[in-house]
């Protein structure tokens, strides 16, 4: 193959490839309104094949009589440059397909409005939840649990409230998840009056959240025993969560049958367990949920507990009222005009700096 042919051939390549590489780049940018004009695209490698095999028909003719005359001449790179003339023509009819398409730009945004939730949990402290059927403790593993539950909770306020005999706020409701974490971690059995007062936990998780403004109001108690204490009866406090509009989700944690208790307390502060019957009244916290229009949820192990604080995630999503807006711009106008400025470049380079007809 001659030097002239290879050239021919390269040009040829780049032309197709800058047209291939347009259109790839373009394509996801802008919706088109006609995209089935695209298919003429495939005319340019037919008009490529036309170009080459009349490419002789580009040279010029000499006679004479005596072929070693040009044995020495060097073959001029303009008739190289020549090609350009066909990378342009490309380019442009490329442009002129584009701009057809009609490319449209989108500018979309959206308005979000947010409903806010706030929840409390509400927690058992008693020295029964130093049981050891939850590992290492239900405590222990009721504020790990608890932990993960707010860190999914980005974007509502939390409080936090403690109860054994009688109860009381450790942490109010506030939007630093890092302070409700830090309460958590904190919490110990022994803080107030041994026994378990369910009412009067409930009742001061409801006087934190009964001057919320939020749409939504949640509850969620935690406990391992039976009320046996306090002056206010658990559901007497739900009748009360229920005037306020809040939703009271109960999760009663222990194993069913028997599980190692703490019995008694020695002098350096450490534990004396047996093997003690869990009671949880399960009757008591499904009223509480029912009557609150909120669930109950028994956890027998931390797998479980897991699990139930995942399903009252969902259910308490914070909704979005979402509102989306578009608006669609016409962009073929550059895509045309640079295909006339590349239609003049041809025009130049054929008739004023090369001299050619092609």
């Amino acid at each position: 193959m001659d030097k002239s042919k290879l050239y021919t051939i390269i040009f040829i390549l780049l032309g197709n490839l800058g047209c291939f590489a347009l259109w790839w780049w373009t394509k996801d940018l802008f919706e088109y309104d006609s995209p089935g004009v695209f298919w003429f695209l495939l005319a340019i490698p037919a008009f490529s094949l036309v170009y080459y095999f009349r490419n002789d028909e580009n040279y010029g003719r000499v006679l004479t009589t005596d072929a070693n005359v040009l044995d020495n001449l060097d073959e001029s790179p303009m008739a190289h440059v020549r090609h350009i003339i066909l990378i342009l023509r490309i380019i442009a009819f490329t442009l002129l397909i584009i701009a057809i398409a009609r490319p449209q730009s989108k500018t979309s945004y959206e308005d979000l409005t947010r409903e806010g939730i706030d929840i409390v949990l509400a927690l058992d402290v008693s020295h029964s939840m130093l049981a050891q059927d939850f590992k290492p403790n239900r405590l222990e593993s009721a504020k790990k649990v608890a932990k993960n539950f707010v860190d999914n909770r980005v974007e509502d306020r939390i409080g936090l409230v403690v109860y054994e005999g009688e109860s009381f706020t450790q942490v109010p409701i506030t939007s630093d998840h890092r302070v409700v974490k830090a309460g958590l971690t904190e919490i110990e059995p022994g803080w107030i009056t041994g026994g378990t007062a369910i009412g009067m936990g409930l009742a001061t998780a409801v006087n934190r959240m009964k001057t919320s403004a939020a749409k939504s109001k949640v509850i969620i108690l935690l406990t391992d025993g039976v009320n046996n204490s306090g002056q206010i009866k658990p559901l007497d406090a739900a009748q009360i969560a229920k005037a306020f509009g809040i939703r009271v989700y109960t999760i009663g944690v222990g194993t069913k049958g028997k599980a190692k208790m703490p019995v008694a307390r020695y002098q350096d502060g450490s534990y004396a367990y047996d093997w003690v019957d869990v009671e949880i009244d399960e009757e008591v916290l499904g009223s509480i949920a029912q009557i609150t229009g909120g669930e109950y949820f028994r956890a027998e192990n931390e797998a479980s507990l897991v699990q139930i604080y995942q399903d009252i995630d969902q259910l308490e999503r914070t909704k979005f009222n979402v509102t989306r807006y578009s608006n669609k711009t016409e962009e073929f106008f550059w895509f045309a005009f640079i295909a006339v400025i590349c239609l003049c470049l041809e025009f130049l380079f054929k008739h004023l700096i090369l001299r050619i007809t092609p």
